[in-house]
C-alpha cells in the first residue's frame, strides 16, 4: 500500500471508528461535516484512500466504504422496520394496509421493542432538527414523558409533536413558532421518536 497523508490517515481512522460504532460506514457528507470540509474535499480524500488500496467503494450504492484488511465482525443482525405512509381514517396505525415497505437497520442500533417508521411531512418540528422528507423511526409505545417527541393520534389525525401532560389536558407542542400548540384531552400516543434517517440525494 502507498503511504497516505496525515489528513487521509485521519479520514481512514474516522471511517474505521464509525464502522465499529455503527456497524455501517459513513457517507461522504458525514465525513465532510465531521472534518468541516467540503463534500468534494471529503470525496477527494476517500478516492485517494481507495486509489492507495486502503478502502474499497461501490460507487453505485451509498454507505459502501469498506476498510481493507480490517477484521470483519460477525454479520450484524438486521431488523426490517415497516414504513407507514399517511394513515387512512379508521385504520389502526400498525395495520398491514398502511405498509409502504421497510427500512433495514442494525438490531444493535434499534434495541428492543417493536418499531415503525413514518415519512415526515411539513416543518412543524424543524427547530428540533426534524425536517420535511426525513424518515422518522419510532418505538411503539402508548405512554410518554414530558418533553418526549411522539407520534400521536388526535381526532383521527396523526401528528408529530413534543408531548407535555398538564393538569387536565395534554399539550402537543410544535418546534416551530409558526405553529400553535395543540391542547386536547383526547390523544393516543402511538410511539416515541427513536431515530431519524435523512437522505441528501
Amino acid at each position: 500500500m502507498k503511504a497516505i497523508t496525515r489528513r487521509q490517515n485521519e479520514v481512514l481512522e474516522y471511517i474505521t471508528a464509525f464502522i465499529n460504532e455503527h456497524h455501517f460506514p459513513p457517507t461522504i457528507r458525514e465525513i465532510s461535516e465531521h472534518f468541516g470540509i467540503s463534500v468534494k474535499g471529503a470525496y477527494d480524500h476517500v478516492k485517494a484512500l481507495e486509489k492507495k488500496r486502503f478502502i474499497k467503494i461501490d460507487n453505485n450504492r451509498s454507505r459502501t466504504i469498506e476498510v481493507i484488511g480490517q477484521k470483519r465482525e460477525e454479520q450484524t443482525d438486521v431488523v426490517e422496520i415497516p414504513i407507514l405512509g399517511n394513515v387512512a381514517a379508521g385504520l389502526p396505525l400498525l395495520a398491514e394496509e398502511n405498509h409502504e415497505g421497510t427500512v433495514a437497520l442494525a438490531s444493535a442500533q434499534i434495541g428492543s421493542g417493536a418499531h415503525f417508521a413514518l415519512h415526515v411531512q411539513g416543518d412543524s418540528m424543524r427547530d428540533a432538527g426534524i425536517m420535511d422528507g426525513d424518515l422518522a423511526v419510532f418505538k411503539h409505545q402508548e405512554v410518554a414523558n414530558n418533553g418526549d417527541i411522539v407520534v400521536a393520534m388526535v381526532e383521527e389525525a396523526v401528528t408529530l409533536k413534543r408531548f407535555f401532560k398538564e393538569k387536565n389536558r395534554v399539550r402537543l407542542q410544535a418546534e416551530n413558532e409558526a405553529y400553535p400548540p395543540i391542547f386536547t384531552r383526547d390523544v393516543r400516543v402511538l410511539g416515541k421518536l427513536a431515530h431519524l434517517i435523512r437522505s441528501y440525494e
